[in-house]
């Protein structure tokens, strides 16, 4: 009888750490929160594949990111502020709209969905529209999301390597998915 009931409370338990959460009512990271890292995005959609260097910085009202090649050439140059999206292509060759997701829609073929991602890639739940899940990991960090038509899978650095932010995002929407393995975050506590 112990056992059958040590069995059961061990099911409960286990269960209880890998459940899913409802939103998480914390306050977010605002919006005007700087971060600048470097890192590698790998896509596939429409059964084709893209993948190159990609460095993001985020300051308040304004988005920066550069695409390239491993050889450093630049594929293509993302600016988002409060006056709408700017993708300049390697061939010079502008496209402007009002959001970087339907300027990379247009202009890549894929949507980089920036207006939730500038959360998520720092560890949290973007405002706005309340997440179908979350699931927390053992360290209560977000390792699962569903959030804007995406789901959204999250690790981490160690906590004494970039301040335990974000390692590697897999982003998986409707049409396509995304990876994000972000190598290097600068202005926060790096590697011993």
């Amino acid at each position: 009888m112990i056992g059958i009931r040590a069995v059961a409370l061990a099911c409960v338990l286990l269960a209880a750490a890998c459940t899913t959460v409802p939103f998480d009512s914390g306050v977010p990271v605002a919006p005007s929160t700087p971060f600048d890292f470097s890192g590698r995005v790998f896509v596939s959609f429409d059964g084709r594949a893209f993948s190159s260097a990609l460095r993001w910085q985020h300051a308040s009202g304004r988005d920066e990111i550069w695409l390239s090649s491993p050889a450093g050439q630049a594929l293509a140059h993302i600016v988002d502020s409060g006056d709408g999206a700017v993708l300049t292509a390697a061939d010079q060759r502008q496209y402007r709209a009002a959001s970087v997701e339907s300027l990379t829609r247009r202009a890549l073929g894929w949507e980089l969905p920036v207006a939730n991602l500038k959360y998520w890639v720092r560890g949290d739940i973007a405002p706005g529209s309340a997440p179908g899940a979350v699931v927390r990991g053992d360290d209560q960090r977000i390792a699962r999301l569903e959030q804007g038509g995406w789901r959204v899978a999250l690790t981490y650095y160690a906590a004494q390597e970039y301040d335990g932010l974000p390692r590697r995002l897999e982003l998986a929407g409707a049409s396509h998915e995304i990876r994000l393995v972000i190598d290097t975050w600068r202005g926060v506590a790096s590697p011993p």
